[in-house]
């Protein structure tokens, strides 16, 4: 399986790395202690508590090596772009949907970082396609499930 590279903010490095931490130091504590505790039940085939400890413990283990691969393979962008006249991975974008008029704000981010319910979009997104490498003025079609759009970028802000 060839290896991609994982575009990360310097603030969604520290989050993973934080994140990496308290699975090794503390989640992986708890979890042998209820390994731990639940052995003391007794018979094993027929322990609940100890099957959910141990699915608990596997899904903590794959966190972790998630995260670990993650950011092995991390490439940390810039946020303060030298050319802000253009969106990048990093900017914040407004558009105007041509359509109604209405203004949304984003911030650009790479795809492990993307949240939608905090206006965080992926660059590999459909938005977050069209509008990488745009100057404010441009007006970008994107095609998603829920039909076609048509997005004028109003603004261009870097964090």
């Amino acid at each position: 399986m060839a290896e991609r590279e994982v575009i990360l903010s310097p603030e969604g490095k520290k989050a993973f790395e934080a994140e990496l931490s308290h699975l090794k130091l503390v989640r992986r504590r708890e979890v042998a202690e209820r390994i731990k505790a639940a052995r003391a039940f007794g018979d094993l085939a027929e322990n609940a508590e100890y099957e959910d400890a141990k699915k608990e413990q596997a899904f903590v283990e794959a966190r972790i090596f998630k995260l670990e691969n993650i950011l092995r393979h991390a490439v940390i962008t810039q946020n303060s772009s030298g050319n802000s006249d253009v969106v990048s991975i990093g900017s914040t974008v407004t558009l105007k949907d041509v359509n109604n008029g209405k203004v949304q704000q984003y911030t650009i981010v790479g795809s492990q970082e993307a949240d939608p319910g905090r206006k965080r979009i992926s660059n590999e997104s459909p938005v977050g396609r069209a509008v990488l490498g745009q100057k404010p003025g441009t007006v970008v079609t994107v095609t998603v499930p829920a039909g076609t759009f048509q997005y004028e970028i109003v603004s261009i802000g870097h964090c």
